[in-house]
């Protein structure tokens, strides 16, 4: 979330001779120092009807003896697997405590089994008082830039009330700008220092380093930042009030010495219901006296005082409208989150989440039961549907079971599907633009493309290309038609005859071969195509200016690529098929080398993270060799039965062989 990475070197303090620091930043930095983490995760979010993997890398800081971890919501928030390296160069597991997109913050809690010593005592950094700062005061950014070691870089603040020039940062849905004013200042910091400690000279946590904005860094304050942690630590979530009002600064116009305005109520809202309007002052919410809002850098105060207030207090507000003092009392409701985490649903080709009452309100419905489609797959079964079901549709109903929320969907759509080897048509209500819309899907397995056709067309052993009128001129043949030898199989019948690269056939059983433009190409194999297996066909070749007769016996066509076994691997994310003879012969692959091609990858799949390529040969899988299609059908069985992880696949690509790790989360 920072600016362009660009690598740099710095070193820590205690690696500097002691004459060129300054004590007192010295004692700073092994403060904190040794509580440094760099943190590796592999994170999922929806899109194109999947559940897409990613990795990506930043920074925390271990802030209890149990080893919890604070880092930004944006570095761990959407991880399935987490990995931390310690100041002393342990790497070991953690887990996602909690996380609040609002705040971008996560706490992680390192796994005490993965230790070398399981009872060792965690180092441990200590929150300072971020309102404490001035514009000026030396800062320390300390984190993985670029997922490199720890590093310190030095700088001062330069804003201690940051906000966003575009209105904030948006995450999951949330826009932290409501809630955050970043502390701003110079010390460099690149992408991977998200999550990262900023500290003062006395070796505190003064902020959670979080975004790059022009030359500056920004830092969410640490009286945020270790509420925001102890609330995780202790609940795994944020509890926040909603009281449905926008507010803003006061108009430049506006005489009033103190009070934030409110631009909009939403309806049925506990806003609303109190009695407030669009339009009134707000000048003391509970015990808070508001001070006059005059710029956005105001706003979050205000948004952190109601957020802050507990769920379904009654809160006395005072406030102006029309000149006039008023009073309302508003009880608040408990916040939801803005965007409810989504699910793959694999049998549909889509991902959907819940329908939040919010969005239910912006859509003018009268309710949120429905589930939100986030992404639909091309070529999956909402897809396929007669009227398709599209992103942002509401799914209301299947077969005339009501799907109020996603757990809903989740098991109606196991009850149709168990036990079933064939994809099961259902009636499915939906709501698309606002309208009422029935379609038909086809949910469950997907059709079995694993059998491979029969293939019974002659087939000559050689590839060619076009004589082409400028090629017959080129080689001193003017007018001359056929078509030029390129490839000779080996162990073809054509090899054995003695056909050659640079042949020209010019007849075959007499009839001259007529073409002589490139977008002929496949004339001259449709003609031998037309002959049975076995038979022996008499070619007129041209070779060194003279022309000689040769005679092939025609052979049985070799799969196309359409007519070879394959096997989808719906929980590895990856396609494979048999290796066909045409492959042996274009990749030049030793006869005695047994696998299956790899031919698709899903998109931000398992197989696309841990690295595996489309045309990569499989050779074996958790080291039981596959050989064909079926057998790795029967290894992959295993490999989900058993619930592996990691999964390791050796693979040849080009000329080499290497292992891949695939590290599935089941």
């Amino acid at each position: 979330m920072c600016a362009v990475a660009v690598v740099s070197l710095v070193l820590p303090m205690s690696v500097v001779g002691a004459s060129e620091v300054d004590p007192q930043m010295q004692e700073a930095v092994e403060a904190v120092y040794p509580a440094l983490v760099r943190i590796h995760v592999v994170s999922e979010k929806g899109g194109g009807g999947k559940m897409r993997k990613s990795r990506s890398s930043g920074s925390g800081t271990i802030i209890s003896k149990d080893g919890h971890i604070l880092t930004n919501h944006h570095v761990a928030g959407r991880a399935t697997r987490i990995r931390v390296r310690l100041a002393d160069r342990q790497e070991v597991a953690a887990t996602l405590v909690g996380t609040d997109p609002l705040a971008d913050l996560a706490v992680l809690q390192i796994n005490r089994d993965d230790l070398r010593d399981p009872e060792m005592e965690f180092p441990v950094a200590r929150f300072g008082d971020s309102s404490k700062l001035d514009v000026g005061d030396v800062v320390l950014a300390m984190g993985s830039p670029a997922g490199i070691s720890q590093s310190v870089t030095r700088g001062i603040v330069s804003n201690t009330e940051m906000i966003s020039p575009g209105g904030g940062l948006r995450l999951d849905g949330e826009n932290v700008g409501e809630l955050v004013r970043w502390i701003g200042h110079d010390a460099v910091i690149y992408p991977g220092n998200s999550g990262g400690p900023l500290v003062n000279l006395r070796g505190e946590i003064v902020g959670v380093n979080e975004v790059g904005i022009g030359s500056l860094g920004g830092a969410i304050p640490a009286n945020l930042a270790s509420k925001v942690a102890d609330e995780l630590i202790a609940d795994g979530r944020v509890s926040r009030s909603w009281s449905g009002l926008e507010v803003q600064p006061l108009l430049k116009s506006s005489a009033a010495e103190s009070g934030v305005l409110v631009g909009g109520v939403v309806e049925g809202s506990p806003g609303d219901e109190a009695g407030i309007v669009a339009g009134d002052v707000i000048t003391k919410f509970g015990q808070h006296e508001i001070p006059a809002s005059r710029a956005m850098e105001d706003i979050p105060v205000f948004n952190r005082i109601l957020l802050e207030t507990p769920v379904g207090t009654g809160v006395p507000v005072k406030g102006v409208r029309d000149g006039m003092a008023m009073e309302w009392k508003l009880t608040t409701r408990e916040r939801e989150p803005a965007q409810p985490r989504e699910k793959e649903l694999i049998s549909w080709g889509i991902t959907a989440r819940d329908l939040t009452d919010l969005e239910a309100k912006q859509m003018l419905r009268d309710d949120s039961d429905a589930v939100l489609v986030q992404s639909v797959r091309k070529g999956g079964a909402a897809a396929a549907a007669k009227p398709m079901i599209n992103d942002g549709d509401l799914l209301l109903a299947v077969d005339g079971t009501a799907t109020p929320d996603l757990e809903s969907l989740v098991s109606v759509t196991a009850e149709i599907t168990e036990g079933k080897t064939e994809p099961v048509p259902v009636l499915v209500s939906y709501e698309h633009n606002g309208m009422n819309y029935l379609t038909v899907v086809k949910i469950g397995p997907e059709p079995d493309s694993d059998q491979p056709g029969i293939v019974k067309k002659a087939w000559i052993g050689v590839d060619t290309q076009v004589i082409s009128s400028e090629l017959a001129e080129a080689l001193g043949i003017p007018g001359t038609k056929g078509v030029r030898v390129v490839r000779v199989h080996p162990g073809s019948e054509a090899e054995k005859s003695g056909l050659m690269v640079g042949d020209l056939i010019l007849k075959l059983d007499g009839d001259v071969i007529p073409v002589s433009r490139p977008e002929e190409s496949e004339v001259f194999a449709t003609m031998i195509r037309q002959y049975r297996v076995g038979v022996e066909v008499d070619l007129t070749v041209r070779r060194d200016d003279s022309e000689i007769p040769v005679k092939v016996p025609l052979e049985r066509g070799h799969e196309g690529t359409g007519d070879l076994a394959s096997h989808e691997s719906d929980a590895l994310e990856f396609g494979v098929r048999e290796l066909g003879q045409q492959d042996r012969v274009t990749r030049k692959l030793p006869d005695d080398l047994k696998g299956v091609l790899v031919k698709s990858i899903a998109r931000g799949g398992w197989a696309a993270l841990g690295g595996l390529s489309m045309g990569d040969i499989l050779i074996s899988v958790d080291g039981e060799a596959v050989e064909s299609v079926d057998g790795l059908k029967k290894v992959l069985g295993e490999v989900e039965d058993q619930k592996r992880s990691p999964v390791v696949l050796f693979v040849r690509r080009g000329i080499v062989t290497r292992f891949i790790e695939l590290d599935p989360t089941w």
